[in-house]
């Protein structure tokens, strides 16, 4: 066989037999899956890290913005509670008789600008006679018997109520009738 070789020119030296060409193929067959096996599952080991990386960075930002917002709303809510003792002494204040028309008239102007500061923060006042009593938003704190308002109405008022959208910053103290 080596005399058939050197006979042979380099481009006819390079081809080999079939049973070369069969050996040559299944070593390198068994060892290129075993590679191109490893390469996906790391490069999908990655991907779905990275992916995991990214939707907790997604529910991070979420949440992150969840607080801020809850942490304005309970912040705005604490405020207009400290205002409501102003509310009442204003409210009170124009209950009260006076001679002096221009303190009546300042007094009646402080009430109005603090309702309008309450409105344009969104705080809704309510509790006024001849409403249908809320346990939801009044405590009926008196109990009367009047002919003239129908079951379950409010009598009475004795301090507003105050809401912030959904939530309650303070209930209406009431006497309810009947």
């Amino acid at each position: 066989m080596a005399k058939k070789d050197k006979d042979k020119t380099p481009e006819q030296k390079t081809q080999p037999t079939p049973e070369e060409v069969v050996q040559e193929q299944e070593q390198p067959v068994e060892a290129a899956p075993a590679e191109a096996v490893e390469e996906p599952s790391q490069y999908e080991k990655e991907h779905e890290a990275f992916l995991r990386l990214a939707a907790e960075y997604d529910n991070f930002r979420k949440r992150s913005l969840k607080e801020k917002e809850q942490s304005y709303r309970n912040g705005k809510a604490d405020a207009v509670a400290k205002l409501l003792p102003v509310y009442d002494n204003l409210e009170r204040a124009l209950q009260q008789p006076t001679q002096d028309e221009a303190y009546k008239k300042g007094v009646e102007m402080t009430m109005n600008e603090l309702v309008k500061i309450f409105t344009g923060l969104g705080v809704e006042i309510f509790g006024a006679v001849g409403e249908p009593f809320d346990p939801q938003l009044h405590n009926a704190i008196l109990h009367t018997e009047d002919e003239n308002l129908g079951e379950n109405v409010i009598a009475q008022v004795l301090q507003k109520g105050f809401k912030l959208g959904e939530r309650i910053v303070r209930f209406a103290m009431v006497q309810v009738a009947n």
